[in-house]
């Protein structure tokens, strides 16, 4: 072992020689300050600079071309303070050790990735655990795939993402918590807590970075990358809080979105990243720009070239460049034109080195990473029992005319393209094994179940011959279990589509089926909600399983043969049609609601061909039971909440959950609210014929409102409490508020 002293006396700390492995104690801030003063520009530039980790070998850090692509040389790679992308303990080991006997002032790498929905072990997508309303339950997900990703030697997943969606035609719904702001606040909240924990030293923790500020969920016709144009007022209330939770529950990085709000991008947005995301929204952490999204703002048309395109996300306030390099290419001639940009590049450097400092990088640039611990935590068995139980939670029944569920000598036709299929862990499954995926016909047969024949189909066309072998195969007291879905591709980053209809073959396999009068249980996989109008005509029960993960094929088997009882509801609207997008549950009421004009046949808002609502709403999904909610006595207030009490009964005989939903409405406000939007949700389980008395409380802060001239405001008055455990029959309570 040798000792070393650094410039500011600080003893680093004791290292193996055969490692070569230089170790910091633990920094204060004003040692961090110390360690900027003794920086290059250069050298500042590149903390700031985050780049593939393709361009790091895995055996060492040997790789050609990197001049090519970014421009910079291979030395200057190596000022680069943080690497995304593939990864492995190895060669995280390998990198950081030639890092640290490359850098001057030994300041180590920080590794980030996208861990969305698992990192080896693939949960259901987030817009599927949503529909679980438990944010405990996805709270532990987190926890599983910090485990899983910081033993493979990541120290930052860019995940959650609270962005608020109304469009399903964008790919990226799937990744979303849904189109209600307060579900994205609690699950983000969630999984900000369970990546992070208590303690970010933890070598099992992971920095959450939360995505994307602000509204690229309202990209114009559900198109990706595309802009959004979106009222201060509709910001404020709508986009803006899931942020705020995430940062009330200490998230360390921010990403700042692809696309130009009113307007602006939002790389280069210092009304977004300044004013709100730091003064209005109190964020002290890091902001990240989204994959090569600097260079992007030339195409934007706000940049003419890269080093503009370099200072304008500096100066906005971009503390980390993903993917690009125009900062530290160009910081040189940044300082010599604009002086006060040094200042600014002292800033984001000093937020960088404080979340490596919190990260304990600086202590163990390692965190404890090796080949064995990672061996050790992927895709162990409590791992899958946890995916098997989100998938179970997070399924929702759609339809079901007492088909479901199964017994197990019900003899069982499995057909469609889903029905041996693996792909089933969905997009953003990045690190995930595909071949551990467990398939519909695995799940039937390690149930137990009784299969007489299996026909797999594909996506986009099903033969005549395989119409007709299917039809054929069915015999009297057989079922057909259909697995249908779309392509995994049809979702997620840049999986944007003008129609959201499932493939014409697989309708018209669905239709034959129905003709000839075969019993018919549709599963579906898919990443967004889907105009399903045909598919509730022609099946005798629909259960959405959406993209489910490493256990999809055993939670499937599960459900179908009644072991669990299906408890999801939507966290996203089904729209009827795609001429309805954007639809949601709390619209706002206009002048003229045709709820309140019946007897006037045309001039009041409403669509000539279609309802004007969705074909399943927010909250909605069925049970194998029924459930009887009552309101149970009066609404009280208790220092800042307003307490609900709420008596629910199990009418059937098979346990289950239930999702009790309370949702407000103003009479008269001074602004048009929306007629019902969610403030407060309980999940029970209930025993056959048993009653339970709950108290469900509602916080007084959800009362306010952001009104343009009054700033958040809590207004006096009648409003209306509404009581639900399927987002359609409604108790409804009056609550006065002075």
């Amino acid at each position: 072992y040798i000792f070393l002293r650094n410039e500011t006396g600080c003893c680093r700390s004791r290292i193996k020689n055969e490692d070569r492995i230089i170790r910091k104690s633990k920094m204060d801030r004003n040692q961090i300050k110390v360690l900027i003063r003794q920086m290059t520009l250069e050298e500042k530039a590149g903390q700031v600079t985050q780049l593939p980790s393709r361009y790091f070998a895995i055996q060492g850090s040997q790789l050609t071309g990197t001049e090519t692509k970014l421009g910079i040389s291979e030395e200057k790679k190596w000022l680069c303070g943080s690497i995304l992308g593939k990864l492995d303990a190895v060669s995280m080991r390998n990198i950081q050790k030639e890092n640290l006997e490359r850098s001057r002032l030994q300041i180590p790498l920080m590794f980030m990735t996208d861990i969305v929905h698992g990192y080896q072990t693939i949960f259901p997508v987030p817009l599927a655990m949503a529909g679980s309303f438990d944010p405990g339950m996805v709270r532990e997900c987190a926890r599983i795939s910090a485990k899983e990703g910081s033993a493979a030697g990541y120290q930052v997943t860019f995940s959650p993402m609270v962005d608020v969606v109304r469009d399903p035609r964008w790919g990226r719904v799937m990744e979303s918590f849904g189109e209600d702001s307060k579900l994205n606040c609690d699950f983000g909240k969630a999984m900000v807590e369970g990546y992070q924990g208590e303690n970010l030293k933890d070598p099992d923790r992971l920095a959450a970075c939360v995505k994307h500020f602000a509204a690229y969920g309202a990209a114009e016709g559900g198109r990706d990358y595309n802009t959004s144009d979106v009222s201060e007022f509709r910001l404020r209330n709508k986009y803006f809080p899931p942020f705020k939770a995430c940062i009330d529950a200490g998230v360390k990085l921010v990403m700042a979105a692809f696309e130009a709000l009113n307007g602006i991008p939002a790389t280069a947005n210092p009304w977004l990243l300044q004013d709100i995301l730091r003064k209005d929204l109190e964020f002290e952490g890091t902001v990240i720009s989204d994959w090569g999204a600097v260079l992007e703002l030339i195409k934007h048309g706000v940049a003419e070239e890269e080093a503009e395109a370099g200072r304008l996300a500096l100066e906005s306030g971009v503390q980390i460049e993903m993917a690009t390099a125009a900062i530290v290419k160009h910081i040189e001639v940044y300082v010599k034109k604009f002086p006060h940009l040094e200042a600014i590049l002292d800033e984001a450097v000093e937020k960088v080195l404080i979340l490596k400092n919190e990260l304990g990088l600086f202590e163990d640039p390692y965190r404890g990473v090796d080949p064995e611990r990672e061996m050790r935590e992927l895709r162990s068995p409590d791992k899958k029992r946890a995916a098997f139980h989100a998938a179970t939670e997070s399924a929702v029944l759609l339809e079901n005319n007492g088909i479901l569920p199964l017994t197990k000598e019900t003899p069982v036709i499995l057909t469609g393209p889903y029905a041996e299929s693996k792909n089933i862990l969905g997009p953003w499954s990045v690190d995930g094994i595909v071949e551990d995926a467990i398939t519909v016909k695995d799940g039937l047969i390690l149930k137990g179940g009784r299969i007489k024949e299996v026909i797999q189909t594909a996506y986009e066309e099903v033969t005549e011959q395989d119409s007709d072998r299917i039809v054929q195969t069915v015999a009297s007291g057989d079922v057909v279990v259909l697995a249908l879905g779309e392509p995994e591709l049809w979702s997620g980053e840049a999986g944007s589509r003008s129609v959201i209809e499932l493939p014409e073959h697989q309708i018209s396999l669905l239709k034959k089926l129905h003709e000839h009068q075969i019993p018919v249980v549709v599963l579906l996989f898919n990443g967004r909600p889907l105009d399903l109008r045909k598919v509730k005509e022609y099946a005798d029960a629909v259960l959405e399983m959406w993209f489910p993960g490493t256990e999809g094929g055993n939670a499937a088997a599960a459900l179908l043969y009644g072991e669990k009882n299906p408890s999801g509801k939507l966290a996203m609207s089904f729209p009827y049609g795609s001429g309805q997008i954007p639809v949601s549950y709390d619209m706002a009421p206009t002048g003229r609601p045709k709820a309140d004009l019946v007897q006037e046949p045309r001039y009041k808002s409403q669509y000539l061909d279609i309802p004007n609502e969705p074909l399943y709403s927010f909250g909605y999904g069925l049970s194998y039971t029924e459930y009887d909610v009552q309101v149970n006595g009066k609404i009280v207030r208790q220092e800042q909440e307003y307490l609900v009490p709420v008596k629910v009964t199990n009418l059937g005989n098979m346990t289950g959950k239930t999702v009790v939903q309370i949702y407000i409405g103003k009479k008269k406000s001074l602004v048009a609210r929306p007629v019902k939007e969610l403030v407060a949700y309980k999940k029970i389980e209930l025993q056959p014929g048993k009653s339970k008395e709950i108290v469900i409380p509602i916080e007084e802060k959800t009362l306010e409102r952001w009104i343009p001239g009054k700033g958040w405001t809590k207004e006096k008055g009648e409003y209306t409490i509404l009581v639900s455990n399927d987002g359609r029959n409604f108790q409804r309570m009056e609550l006065t508020v002075g």
